[in-house]
């Protein structure tokens, strides 16, 4: 079924990959594998899981619609051997827990990111999307089970990073208008059963439901505004994960061998069975007019390490702030020139004739889209380049000066959930500078940067003539392959800044912060608390958006 290298797993083709995933959950979790994972790994996992839990109930404070009503509804469903929403010492049902945690971890669209792609294995850069919404399902497991000890449940974080991460290597959903989290999802199936206790038939069977029953489509991200949809799309998908998961292990037998399945969504958008199919033949296979695929293998070898230090956690991108991630080169470019041109910020808005940025595909596709220029909810404008960029610029302006450091500039502009709020959304200096801009598509020259680095420039003409070109940047703060910024220092600060939006003082804040960044020295019993907090006692805000109040928000 799989064959072996001395750091990773190898699931052909030609084999049932999804009884192999679920082996490898189970060898991986149960440390089968021993302790020969590298340090930075740890680290790594660490880092993206307390940036998740800070972006998640943030947004619970900011009273965002979709993480209230989410955890409402979990709270709806007791289950005194189920799991704890973020800040409840009541436990629920195991996959509204995890519903409502996903759900909040995903709102601001800020939490890891990661592009599909590593070089140094063939066939895995098809840079898929995705992101680190997953993590409660471990939390959930180790909840519900009593068991798990912080140290387990870092291993098993690695694992659903690298499952998730690693089919984002090997299969384009967006290609074929699905939406990535369905990678997410089959890597939460196989964690939350290896973590319960399932065998690997139970979690093969769970993922050939996940698949079956449950794949979105890009029609969640469709229009011009978007909606609760498309950041709940992760935890919804995950819900979906964990109860078919738990059907499993009552006895209920799913679709067996899923990535072969000539009529799953592997197999049908990239036949198998010799000449790759065209659109045509596969919508004449939807319609009936041509034979369906026969038997043949899944349209990728898929590579699992576990051991060493080439995880694909290792590979994923953390946001420095609030904005979508395809915006960040640029965003970097601006901060470098406000960093090195003080005259560029004395000049002020009214000294700027033009801002043109260029990027790569898909970027100037997804947040350069015209409609994006005129964005209407908090949801279009992290999606908008003309806002991200016009958000931060309006700020370096407004503070007049700055320092020469990109990461003091950084940590200054660093852009909260108050900066995608009605207010900001409609703030008439930003949206002047919104109309200063341009976006171009850089073609083939950048477009080969990518998903290796985030290609983009930014270039601002004042209007006595004089140009501030940032040049191309590849590697933007914190991107994997960026080496010159300090990112825990960084990420120290977004932390931060997420944590005064719930917690009254320093105190409360540091109680809650501190096992997240000691995960793995925590104990069984430690884990079952470790989303604890005084909800009651948060700091008090109006719903961000501008929502009338739900009982949850008063």
């Amino acid at each position: 079924m799989s064959a072996s290298s001395s750091a990773a797993v190898t699931l052909p083709a030609d084999s049932n990959q999804a009884l192999g995933i679920a082996q490898y959950a189970l060898d991986f979790i149960g440390g089968k594998f021993g302790e020969s994972i590298n340090a930075e790994v740890w680290e790594k996992a660490e880092m993206f899981h307390t940036d998740s839990v800070m972006c998640g109930i943030s947004a619970i404070a900011m009273k965002t619609n979709a993480p209230c009503i989410l955890r409402d509804e979990a709270l709806t469903y007791p289950d005194a051997s189920g799991a704890k929403p973020f800040g409840s010492s009541k436990k629920c049902a195991p996959e509204k827990a995890v519903v409502a945690n996903a759900a909040a971890v995903r709102e601001w669209d800020s939490n890891g990111t990661v592009f599909g792609y590593n070089p140094n294995i063939p066939g895995h850069t098809a840079g898929e999307f995705g992101h680190n919404d997953f993590y409660p399902v471990v939390i959930a497991a180790a909840q519900v089970t009593g068991k798990v000890d912080g140290k387990t449940a870092l291993r098993a974080m690695i694992c659903i990073d690298e499952i998730r991460g690693r089919l984002a290597e090997v299969f384009s959903l967006k290609s074929y208008k699905i939406d990535h989290v369905v990678h997410g999802a089959i890597a939460s199936a196989a964690v939350y059963g290896a973590l319960m206790g399932a065998t690997a038939e139970q979690i093969e069977s769970a993922i050939g439901m996940t698949v079956a029953h449950y794949v979105p489509f890009r029609a969640i991200r469709a229009g011009k505004q978007l909606s609760d949809s498309k950041g709940a799309s992760a935890a919804i998908s995950t819900e979906a994960a964990v109860l078919s998961m738990r059907r499993a292990m009552r006895g209920f037998v799913g679709p067996k061998d899923i990535f072969r399945n000539p009529e799953s969504i592997f197999r049908f958008f990239e036949p198998t069975t010799g000449v790759k199919g065209s659109q045509k033949d596969i919508v004449d296979i939807a319609l009936g007019n041509k034979a369906r695929w026969g038997p043949g293998p899944s349209p990728f070898n898929l590579v699992l390490s576990h051991s060493g230090g080439d995880f694909a956690v290792c590979g994923m991108h953390f946001k420095i702030g609030l904005y979508e991630h395809q915006s960040a080169g640029a965003l970097e470019g601006l901060i470098t020139l406000l960093a090195q041109h003080p005259s560029l910020v004395k000049a002020g808005a009214d000294a700027i004739d033009r801002m043109v940025i260029v990027a790569y595909e898909p970027a100037f596709g997804i947040i350069g889209d015209p409609a994006k220029k005129d964005p209407k909810t908090r949801q279009s404008a992290d999606h908008s380049m003309p806002f991200i960029v016009s958000r931060m610029l309006q700020k370096a302006l407004e503070r007049g000066s700055l320092p020469a450091k990109i990461d003091e500039v950084w940590k200054l502009l660093m852009l909260s959930p108050h900066d995608f709020g009605k207010e900001a959304l409609y703030n008439e200096k930003t949206r002047a500078l919104m109309q200063k801009i341009s976006f171009e598509h850089g073609g083939p020259e950048y477009d080969k940067g990518y998903p290796d680095g985030i290609p983009t420039s930014i270039e601002i003409f004042l209007k006595n003539g004089e140009k501030f070109a940032s040049g191309l940047v590849m590697y933007p703060s914190g991107h994997a392959r960026n080496t010159i910024s300090n990112l825990k220092d960084l990420l120290d600060t977004k932390n931060k800044m997420l944590g005064d939006l719930v917690f009254t003082d320093r105190a409360a804040y540091d109680k809650f912060i501190t096992p997240l960044k000691n995960i793995s020295r925590l104990s069984s019993s430690e884990l079952q608390e470790i989303y604890n907090f005084d909800f009651a006692g948060m700091k008090e805000h109006a719903c961000i958006d501008g929502v009338t109040p739900t009982p949850s928000r008063l």
